[in-house]
This record gives structure tokens, sequence and C-alpha cells, in this order.
């Protein structure tokens, strides 16, 4: 019997989804980039306490997310060394096949814009709000 986090490893590579939740039968998937889709499912009030996620990038943003949603472990392709040490503090287990000292923005000239917004945090319930000013801020830059 396969293990949930074995199942949202599969998902994320058969389905080419950027991310996956997965308790027993639940599933939980999304083609969505960056944390949007971490953002929705915190916001829906579904029960994802106790879910292995998998994931294609993870950086401290989104290790927050995936701490107040409450996964027991995860698995990353490219994990930042601030997510893994937020996941250590908060007792969840992790796999990574690429580590990295932080998560670049799409275009590649900087730093990933969630990163920047969740830098000075140290708490995950301080996260969501930091996040959505954030998103909001690039939603106006790009009207």
């Amino acid at each position: 019997m396969k293990s949930d986090l074995t199942k949202a490893m599969e998902q994320l590579q058969e389905g080419q989804y950027t991310c996956v939740l997965c308790r027993g039968d639940i599933m939980y998937f999304s083609r969505e980039r960056g944390v949007k889709p971490l953002l929705d499912w915190l916001d829906s009030g579904i029960n994802t306490k106790g879910f292995s996620a998998a994931d294609k990038v993870v950086g401290k943003a989104a290790a927050f997310l995936y701490v107040l949603l409450g996964v027991k472990e995860i698995y990353a392709h490219v994990i930042s060394q601030t997510a893994m040490s937020v996941f250590k503090e908060n007792h969840i287990s992790f796999q990574y096949d690429i580590s990295t000292d932080h998560i670049i923005n799409r275009q590649g000239t900087g730093s990933c814009p969630m990163e920047e917004a969740v830098s000075g945090i140290s708490r995950p319930e301080d996260a969501p709000e930091a996040i959505r000013r954030r998103l909001e801020e690039l939603k106006r830059r790009s009207l």
C-alpha cells in the first residue's frame, strides 16, 4: 500500500500539477503557480490537517502556508533553506530534490516577491496577511 506522500508525489508528476495534498482517498491538486492554491485551500475551510503534500517549489511563504494547512509531511522538488527551517521549527518532515539559498522570481531577475513579503516574519499566522498584501500590490502594478 502506497503512503500518502508517495501518492501525492506521483500525482505531482503524472498529473503535471504544481501542488498536491493527499490523505487516504482524499486528494486536492492545482495547476496554478505560486502560493495562490495554498491560500485558496486555507480560505476554503477544508480540513487538510494530517495531509501529505507534494509541491514543485517551496519557499518560506509556501512553508508558512503549509504549516497553517496542518500538513504532516511534504515533498518539494525545489526547496529554500528558509522553508526547511520553517518545517523543522514546526515538526513537519520534508523531502526534496534540490535545495537553494532562496527562491527567485519568475523572470529570474531577483528574489521571489512572496519570499520578500515574509522575510521579516517568524510566525506562520502572520504570513497570510503579508502574502495577500504583496499579491494585491503585484496585481495593481500589472494593471
